[in-house]
């Protein structure tokens, strides 16, 4: 109800009827089944669900039903249904609760069709899988040139060192994935070290170095089917059947090999499943065939490529090292480590594993140790029977009488010291999706798609297969190996630190099933890694940490919605609640003063011009709490307060605004004020300031409202708040365009769903005898043109503090001294980019006479606070009396609130006070008539000398509790602030925020 004493004038904002459009809740008509009680374990009907597995599913788990326990609410509250008690209507089990927001994630359901879906036990799935990756080109072509470089003896050492790098990422790997259930529907293009990384350490992690090893498995298809061709152009060689030269073979057969895998992964995971089954008994014939043949006495043939059977003395010769060709040990372990990075193969298919927390710990640290000793044992055969060189021609035995010792070969009858300048061609020295389901990248999303019922990946294979063959071409093992070593080894490097940092953080979620590791062996692991990485080729290293760190950027740069739960966020809650109790240990000084504001926005979007200059305030450097105050019975506004507090929180961060969302319900205004003004913040992280915008309607609402709004002014200082209030000509509240848009959007469906049955109803008419006559539905939008006017000046002020305000001035009218707190704003506006073109200039009272002492006083005193103005004005008649005129409109504005008791006997004016003690006595006129006098004054200087401002701060008059009726208060911040550009009125806690000591 409008104040009769008012008239509205057409720059108010227009109010709009609430239409069944704009209306919340369920007002469609919709209806909700009852959640049915059960008979409990506790004798009694109940609505509560004792605990069950099935609350705690994933809604994409194929293995049982999500169900949705009861809300809060529906168990706390009981509601009335035609004189009955009954529980608040909901969904059933099936579909969830929507008293509230649901915020469980794992509510969610899965898109994939989870129906007839592979599932692979541990054997087939990880350790077969595992050793057919680690069993690759180096145990049959390089392994026995890697322990002809280093000997057996360094050679171990890099087995072993590959061994410990591998297991302890496998350890670590292993507490990771067992942390939880693996989600259903993984696909098997989707690396598993990808999605243990970025669930640990976050997507800005994951999706670096996921990318990275997603190329180097790409790259390692290429090791494999490169080394495979040059076993085949081996083949060809031997039978004198090459088709161009060795190396373009090599490049032929293995883009022919690689388009047969593609082949087979296009053809499913089933076909995938029974080749690997085929391929790994032709790898254990293979195996087996190599220490059978070592056992078999070496013909004239062998012996002259080297092979002895097993002999001591030429154990004895490859024992130690003898590095050619400019190898180290750390090349040669470069160019042997791929032989040890299958061990994430049967982590990658995790989603088509039956139990992936058992399989993979068992599968894989089980495959390392076979693969390992398998190395090992074939290193140390090859090592006792053959020696480094040898020629392969039959007549290189020892001439009678002829010195000979170039080789432990000399003792069995053969010279080949030829091979000191020529090369030989035997002996030891020459037997040579998830990241693009979570879109974290936008270019690989293309990607991400699935086919069949197993959801394939058939783009990324065919992107596998292009990278791939681009390194077949190069032809050339020892160049691809190094660069396959550098990229797996980064990803153990963050696989490792992932375990640590999950420990490290001590996050209640941190609870893996698979207890054997050590948060220190994860770091160990890690540094070793890295260490290695560097030591291998350190430009290398470099490069691909570089690499990394762009990705990072660009994913941190981004942001992508998404919340896995990481360490890194255990970690920075950690560290936050740390920082705060160490905050809370030290005083308070006030070169450290900042603005820490509580900004009284309602709901954040419907006054921005308020939002946005707090956020200038306070931008990366203060605290910036946003506050709503839902008024009204608290359990009736509850449901209503979390729902916005999700949502504007977002919205938030959405608008890129710093700040916190916080609302409370009260029964009024200035109860939930004082509720935020007590209790927001956390120790040292506490407001000091309150930001508020001028009720500009204050002529029109309920005397209680007014009350209540220069009430919370008066708690503010009673708490020792600072005060910030703005004041825009065109207002600050746009709620109500924002309301009026929404119905506008419901009002134009609902004419497209009329328009639409009209046509329907036409079209069904036509061709009948009947005479109807169908009349067009039609529904108008209320428009109005000096409406629109208002509400686009309106959009418009509340827009401006986006804008970059360009070259102008902060007038800064700095009247009382309040502790500094009305020059350090305009200071700090000053420092940020929308504001830095812009110039403070300072107003001060003056005394007549001294008008020069006082500004070079004023200049002084900004010279030690080191803020820089371009001009400083002291004005000296502030008592000089207002003109007539606004005398009159200050009068016209406080009648309806004066109570004339002066013209009444005594009797009269006592009762007027008892029935209206709100309003203002002439007595109170009198006595504050020099402070009146003062504010209309004030105004007449303000649009004198500031009205072309960007903005006028000015300090902000005090109003004494029970001496300053409370709308007389408004009426003087009214007539002080009105006609002018924007303005802030400030005012400090008294407290001094400014020094000039160091």
């Amino acid at each position: 109800m409008e104040n009769p004493a008012f008239e509205k004038s057409k720059d108010d904002p227009p109010l709009y009827e609430e239409t069944p459009f704009s209306s919340n809740g369920y007002g469609n008509g919709d209806h909700r089944s009852v959640r049915p009680s059960v008979v409990s374990a506790f004798g009694h009907d109940t609505l509560d669900r004792v605990p069950n597995i099935d609350f705690y599913r994933n809604a994409g788990s194929v293995s049982g039903h999500r169900a949705i326990r009861p809300s809060l609410q529906e168990l706390h509250e009981v509601f009335e249904k035609n004189g009955d008690l009954d529980v608040h209507d909901t969904m059933d089990d099936g579909e969830g609760s929507d008293v509230l927001p649901n915020d469980d994630l794992e509510a969610i359901a899965s898109p994939e069709d989870n129906g007839g879906v592979v599932k692979f036990g541990w054997i087939k799935g990880v350790l077969v899988r595992c050793m057919l990756n680690i069993w690759g080109v180096m145990l049959f072509i390089r392994l026995s040139w890697v322990f002809g470089q280093a000997g057996s003896g360094l050679g171990i050492i890099i087995i072993i060192l590959s061994m410990v790098v591998t297991t302890l990422t496998c350890l670590s790997m292993s507490a990771i994935c067992t942390n939880g259930v693996v989600r259903g529907g993984m696909q098997i293009g989707i690396t598993w070290a990808y999605y243990l990384i970025s669930r640990s350490l976050g997507p800005e992690f994951g999706g670096s170095i996921g990318l990275i090893f997603a190329f180097a498995n790409a790259v390692a298809v290429a090791m494999y089917v490169v080394g495979f061709s040059e076993t085949v152009v081996d083949l060809l060689k031997v039978n004198d059947a090459i088709m161009v030269d060795e190396v373009n073979d090599i490049r032929i057969v293995g883009c022919i090999t690689v388009v047969l895998l593609l082949g087979i992964s296009v053809a499913g995971m089933e076909w995938e499943a029974k080749a690997q089954i085929a391929l790994l008994v032709i790898l254990l014939l293979a195996i087996a065939n190599v220490f059978v043949g070592t056992a078999i006495p070496a013909t004239e043939e062998k012996r002259a490529k080297g092979f002895y059977s097993y002999q001591a003395s030429i154990m004895a010769e490859n024992f130690t090292p003898n590095f050619r060709d400019g190898e180290t040990f750390f090349s040669v372990f470069a160019i042997f480590f791929p032989a040890a990075t299958g061990i994430l193969a049967g982590a990658n298919i995790s989603g088509d594993l039956k139990d992936p927390q058992g399989a993979i710990p068992i599968g894989t640290l089980l495959a390392i140790f076979i693969t390992g000793i398998t190395y090992l044992g074939i290193a140390l055969c090859v090592s006792a029977t053959v020696v480094r060189d040898a020629t392969g021609n039959l007549n290189d035995t020892i001439t009678p009488g002829a010195k000979c010792n170039f080789s432990v070969a000399c003792n069995f009858g053969y010279d080949f010291s030829i091979c000191r300048t020529t090369k030989c061609q035997y002996g030891l020295m020459n037997n040579f999706q998830a990241l693009c389901k979570d879109n974290i990248y936008k270019a690989l999303h293309f990607f991400a798609k699935g086919h069949g019922k197993n959801n394939e990946p058939i783009r990324g294979y065919v992107l596998t297969f292009v990278i791939a063959v681009a390194f077949i071409l190069i032809a050339e093992l020892n160049i691809i190996a190094p660069i396959i070593s550098n990229f797996f080894l980064a990803s153990y490097a963050l696989i490792n630190f992932s375990c640590f940092h999950a420990s490290y953080a001590k996050s209640p979620g941190w609870r893996p099933a698979y207890k054997y590791y050590n948060m220190w062996l994860s770091l160990f692991g890690a540094v070793l890694c890295c260490a290695v990485m560097f030591v291998i080729n350190w430009w290398a290293a470099l490069l691909t940490y570089a690499i990394e760190m762009f990705l990072y950027i660009y994913v941190t740069v981004k942001k992508p919605d998404v919340n896995w739960g990481s360490s890194t966020q255990a970690v920075t809650f950690v560290n936050a609640v740390n920082n705060a109790l160490t905050l809370s240990g030290v005083d308070d000084h006030v070169k450290n003063f900042r603005p820490q504001c509580i900004v009284l926005t309602g709901t954040p979007k419907t006054r921005p011009a308020l939002l946005d200059l707090a956020h200038s305030i306070t931008k990366n450097y203060g605290l910036c709490i946003t506050c709503d105050v839902f008024v009204g019975p608290r359990l009736e506004q509850q449901q209503a307060l979390t729902a916005a507090m999700e949502q504007n929180q977002m919205w938030l961060n959405q608008q890129k605004r710093k700040a916190f969302y916080a609302a409370v319900a009260s029964d009024n205004f200035r109860e939930g004020a004082e509720s935020l003004l007590q209790a927001s913040g956390l120790g040292r992280l506490r407001p000091n300031t309150v930001i508020l915008g001028f009720k500009r309607d204050w002529k029109t609402v309920y005397t209680a409202n007014v009350q209540e709004y220069v009430g919370v002014l008066h708690d503010a200082f009673d708490f020792e708040y600072g005060i910030v209030m703005l004041r825009i000509s065109q207002g600050l509240d746009i709620s109500h365009i924002l309301e009026a848009e929404g119905t506008q959007e419901q009002n134009k469906a609902c004419v497209g769903m009329a328009e639409m049955l009209f046509a329907i109803s036409m079209t069904s008419s036509r061709g009948t005898n009947s005479a109807v006559t169908a009349q067009k539905i039609t529904m108008e939008v209320p428009h109005s043109s000096d409406v629109a006017k208002i509400n686009q000046r309106l959009v418009e002020a509340s827009s401006q503090f986006k804008r970059k305000q360009g070259k102008g001035t902060i007038d800064v009218w700095w009247l009382y001294d309040d502790g500094g707190l009305t020059l350090l704003l305009p200071y700090i506006l000053t420092t940020r980019k929308k504001w830095r073109e812009c110039k403070l200039r300072i107003f001060i009272a003056g005394q007549p006479g001294h008008l020069e002492q006082d500004k070079e006083e004023m200049q002084s005193l900004l010279k030690k606070f080191r803020i820089k103005c371009t001009d400083i004005t002291v004005i000296a008649d502030f008592n000089i009396r207002p003109s007539s005129e606004n005398w009159k409109l200050f009068e016209d504005m406080i009648e309806p609130y004066r109570l004339h008791e002066g013209s009444k006997d005594t009797a009269q004016a006592e009762a007027l006070r008892k029935e209206h003690p709100w309003k203002i006595t002439d007595a109170e006129l009198d006595r504050f008539e020099d402070k009146t006098s003062l504010q209309l004054r004030l105004n007449e200087l303000l649009q004198e000398s500031s009205r072309a401002a960007k903005l006028i701060i000015v300090s902000m008059p005090i109003a004494r509790k029970g001496s300053v009726s409370d709308h007389l208060y408004m009426a003087w911040l009214e007539a002080l602030t009105k006609n002018v550009p924007p303005t802030l009125l400030v005012r400090g806690n008294h407290k001094s925020v400014l020094t000039f000591y160091s």
